[in-house]
């Protein structure tokens, strides 16, 4: 039988406040990608999920729908966080994100 975790509506928000993305698991936090904010551009720094919700790929999604806002709002990104450089190594399409004369500084 499922858990009420394995069950709950995933949802991400923006914590706009305590710059990051969150992830809720139902009323729950289970995660976040924390950001600092520069002039047009966002540095992701940091990525991580509670144990009980580990490999749900509630990382990934937290990541993507951070990128996506982020490319939304026209603001570009540096991905000082390893997480979310492994995601952009999974999905190049996100690459062009990070401005052209620093992606070497990332391996990109």
């Amino acid at each position: 039988m499922a858990s009420d975790n394995e069950t709950a509506v995933v949802t991400v928000k923006h914590n706009t406040e305590q710059t990051r993305f969150e992830i809720w698991v139902g009323d729950e936090m289970a995660g976040f990608t924390e950001y600092r904010p520069r002039p047009e551009l966002r540095a992701f720094v940091h990525t991580e999920v509670q144990d009980k919700f580990g490999g749900r790929g509630l990382a990934m999604q937290v990541i993507r729908e951070a990128l996506d806002a982020t490319r939304n709002e026209n603001q570009r990104l540096l991905p000082y966080c390893p997480a979310v450089q492994k995601f952009l190594a999974k999905n190049p399409d996100y690459v062009a994100m990070v401005p052209e004369e620093r992606r070497a500084e990332f391996d990109l």
